[in-house]
Order: structure tokens, then C-alpha cells, then sequence
């Protein structure tokens, strides 16, 4: 049985690691240790791609006009 989320896969990992490197002063081995958990997400959730929502509104947008 799959379970249903409105959040994509590792969503959350992959905000956290973004944050970190906007952050000032930029803190490198925290950052290491985000990007280590984002990968161990995508590799235990079998993530293939990432996109951003504003990607997938624009290409429905650009459908309809057509």
C-alpha cells in the first residue's frame, strides 16, 4: 500500500539544505551534513528528479495558451 503525501519526496531535506547555504555566515560541515541526509532520502525513496512548483505551473500555464 503506497502512502499518499501532499509533500513531495525529501521536500523537506532539500529546503533545509537550500536554507543552509543561503545562510550567513555560511556554515560548511552543517551544510555536509544536510546534503548527506537529502541523499540518503533520495536514495531510500528512490527519488529520480526534482522540480521546483513553479516549473510545473508555468509549463500548464504555456499548455493552456496553446
Amino acid at each position: 500500500m503506497e502512502k499518499t503525501s501532499d509533500k513531495p519526496e525529501c521536500a523537506l531535506e532539500a529546503l533545509d539544505l537550500l536554507n543552509c547555504v543561503a545562510q550567513s555566515p555560511f556554515d560548511q560541515d552543517k551544510c555536509l551534513r544536510l546534503m548527506q541526509v537529502l541523499r540518503d532520502c533520495v536514495l531510500n525513496k528512490k527519488v529520480k528528479k526534482f522540480s521546483l512548483a513553479e516549473q510545473g505551473q508555468e509549463a500548464n500555464q504555456s499548455s493552456k495558451k496553446a
